[in-house]
């Protein structure tokens, strides 16, 4: 995840949805570039950190970094809800 972003989005009371049209590409992608499952070319970088007045790109673009217990929490059913 890009915590980062997606917080500077949030400061500026910047919604995902509006970043997409303004890049003019679909809710999706922007999902996914927030979520860090897609890369970001050099241009868009550019783009998105012009719009949300952040120069500092490395710090915007930066990776979160969630530990593996955490990420096991995440991804672990409850026992409550497998028992049905």
């Amino acid at each position: 995840m890009l915590a980062n972003l997606k917080a500077a989005l949030a400061a500026r009371k910047i919604k995902q949805l509006e970043l997409a049209a303004e890049l003019r590409v679909s809710p999706s992608v922007v999902t996914d570039i927030v979520l860090g499952r897609r890369e970001v070319d050099a241009e868009t970088r550019a783009k998105i950190a012009a719009l949300l007045g952040v120069e500092n790109q490395a710090w915007l673009f930066q990776r979160a970094i969630v530990p593996r217990s955490v990420r096991d929490v995440e991804h672990t059913p409850s026992p409550v809800l497998a028992a049905g």
